[in-house]
């Protein structure tokens, strides 16, 4: 006996109808606001080719030296500074250098937009435990819905670019921004709070001068889980037509190009591991600080 036969379902031909019309409803909407939409979006298009051409049109030193220096500041670690130094030399020795720029100018722009989105839903959550139990459902989804269906939508309304692959992959690293945030402000002792409002500070007061410093270190982890969950996204976002070290990998899926795939997936992991030490030992060292401080 099929038990699976007697299990309550829709009737075929009503599912293939909802199926329909809500297909039909979305290409209608698409046709209608399309073009509307993608002007919204013009901004960052500009944004996007403005990062890019500063990226890939600067000599290689300068760059690498800028680089250095970011690693360095953050850091304060010589052996991570060069650790990243070395790893961009090995990557333009491999003649992967214009591929790296554009995947870090697209990472630093969907860094840039997550930050830009993700604090103030943060903070928002953070003082409304209504608000909160609204966005957590909708963050989980975010969290556990496939990669590959973030591209449907953003496709039909866009189309092929490096705009909705920028937008899909936002979507996609974003959580981890608004959750960090949260949690962050959440976390700041009542004590601390207390004491700022015996002293008369506003609440918007209080939230720059004590809640925002004091949830830094938690906000930077934050920023690197979305670095590096954006990273993730790349060979996908590739699919779509964002230029950078994803194509020459799915290039490779495509034709078994083995070394052309595991060199380009190795620069992608290389970059993931200068952002991921170079976020960290910042992070860290605001915790140091934060310690020294209130210690």
């Amino acid at each position: 006996m099929d038990w699976f036969s007697s299990f309550p379902h829709m009737d075929d031909d009503r599912l293939r109808l909802l199926k329909k019309s809500i297909d039909d409803g979305f290409r209608t909407f698409t046709r209608a606001y399309g073009d509307g939409i993608e002007a919204l979006f013009s901004p960052l298009q500009s944004f996007l080719i403005w990062s890019e051409r500063l990226l890939t049109q600067t000599p290689w030193p300068i760059v690498l030296v800028a680089i250095g220096l970011i690693a360095w500041v953050a850091s304060r670690s010589l052996r991570i500074t060069l650790g990243a130094v070395a790893t961009l030399l090995l990557i333009g020795y491999l003649d992967m250098w214009m591929d790296t720029m554009r995947t870090v100018s697209m990472i630093f722009v969907c860094t840039v937009i997550a930050i830009a989105v993700g604090i103030p839903i943060g903070i928002a959550m953070a003082r409304s435990d209504r608000l909160r139990g609204v966005v957590n459902p909708v963050l989980d989804v975010m969290q556990t819905m496939p990669s590959f269906v973030y591209l449907i939508p953003v496709v039909m309304l866009l189309g092929i670019g490096r705009v909705p692959g920028v937008i899909a992959v936002v979507i996609y690293a974003i959580p981890p921004m608004i959750r960090l945030t949260d949690l962050g402000i959440r976390l700041v002792d009542r004590d601390t709070l207390e004491a700022a409002d015996a002293f008369g500070s506003s609440s918007w007061q209080k939230l720059w001068k004590v809640q925002m410093p004091l949830a830094l270190p938690t906000i930077m982890a934050g920023i690197n889980q979305t670095i590096m969950m954006a990273l993730a996204m790349v060979v996908i976002a590739s699919m779509i037509g964002v230029q950078g070290l994803g194509q020459p990998v799915l290039k490779a899926i495509a034709n078994q190009y083995f070394t052309l795939g595991v060199f380009n997936g190795l620069a992608i992991v290389g970059i993931a591991i200068i952002f991921d030490r170079v976020s960290q030992a910042y992070g860290r060292r605001l915790q140091k600080h934060r310690e020294v401080v209130h210690g």
